[in-house]
């Protein structure tokens, strides 16, 4: 039967696959310049991945239970990693966004931008790690 708690783990995998490829294509297109579609690939996955990361975070947050204890530390810090993976993920899209519409994207603020985008990667796997330590070690669903 379908329980509310299965909302989260159910949607979470959407923000790390899209943040994940969304990265590789820029670093591609970064590297290489010879194809605009791994640019135009990542901005989108990153601005979906964003948006899918806030609703990882909000479904997280608001429909999952509190534990307690060992299990409880662990749980806090993968809500921690999560809102400062959505954080830095809603910033790198707008950022993104702002660079598109003013024309900038080939300047050297593309550097600031992966840079952003690099760190969202490290904090999605971060937030990973520990929502599969819940999983694995606690065995919380």
């Amino acid at each position: 039967m379908f329980s509310i708690d299965h909302v989260h783990p159910m949607i979470v995998h959407f923000p790390i696959a899209l943040i994940y490829i969304g990265f590789l294509c820029e670093l591609i297109y970064l590297l290489f310049r010879k194809e605009t579609l791994f640019s135009e690939a990542g901005f989108w996955l990153l601005c979906v991945g964003a948006i899918t990361a806030a609703a990882a975070y909000a479904s997280g947050a608001l429909l999952t239970k509190e534990l307690y204890g060992a299990a409880g530390a662990v749980q806090s810090s993968h809500e921690t990693f999560a809102e400062i993976t959505t954080i830095s993920a809603l910033v790198g899209a707008a950022f993104k966004i702002y660079l598109k519409t003013e024309k900038k994207e080939d300047g050297n603020l593309k550097w600031i931008a992966l840079a952003i985008y690099l760190f969202t990667v490290v904090t999605v796997s971060i937030t990973g790690y520990y929502g599969g330590v819940l999983v694995y070690d606690y065995l919380i669903k």
